[in-house]
């Protein structure tokens, strides 16, 4: 009789002991559930890592405007160093230009006053006329050196172009449309008009 208690009570140990170790493994569809959840949190963590990622890699319309804000800032500067410097350059050219004409002048100065100087001494008329016509011709010459040249007028076909009609004269037919006197000579710089010849023209 104590045996047979003793059997039945290990059988029953036996029984709450699986049921004990059932219980804890997990096996069914409630553990099967929370392993679908807990697959489901990592993937929704990982794409909203990848969104965050992607959102950090692209720029702000804020960070955008104040990168060609600053492309436009230097862009403007530089046109304005550039702008600066061209002006620069030009008046320097300028100076230098009118600083060599007006030193190829100073020569035919220093004869204008030699001859002033001689003609207040001598009264040799034609000594006189020959040295003005010498410094003329120096005069004439320096000009030339730096492309001026007079505008032929005298007896020419009236042109608008180089010629300013400062009074009309009845000349005659053949005469008509044609310079018939010169009241002040005109000049060219290269192919540009310096001055215009100012003339009178015959009907």
């Amino acid at each position: 009789m104590t045996d047979k208690k003793v059997m039945d009570q290990d059988v029953m140990d036996q029984e709450g002991f699986n049921e004990a170790e059932g219980s804890s493994s997990c096996e069914g569809t409630p553990c099967d559930n929370m392993a679908d959840e807990t697959d489901a949190t990592t993937d929704t963590m990982a794409e909203g890592g990848e969104e965050t990622a992607s959102q950090q890699a692209e720029p702000t319309p804020e960070e955008v405007i104040a990168v060609w804000r600053d492309k436009y800032m230097r862009l403007q500067a530089e046109f304005d160093n550039y702008r600066k410097r061209t002006l620069r350059e030009k008046m320097d050219l300028v100076a230098s230009g009118g600083q060599d004409v007006i030193k190829s002048i100073l020569s035919v100065l220093d004869d204008m006053h030699r001859a002033v100087a001689a003609s207040e001494k001598s009264e040799d008329i034609m000594a006189l006329r020959e040295g003005e016509r010498l410094v003329l011709q120096k005069f004439e010459e320096a000009l030339r050196q730096k492309n001026v040249s007079e505008i032929e007028a005298q007896d020419k076909e009236f042109d608008p172009d180089f010629h300013e009609a400062v009074a009309r004269f009845a000349a005659g037919e053949d005469k008509k449309g044609k310079v018939i006197d010169v009241v002040q000579r005109g000049y060219m710089l290269g192919d540009k008009v310096l001055r215009y010849a100012k003339v009178v023209v015959g009907e």
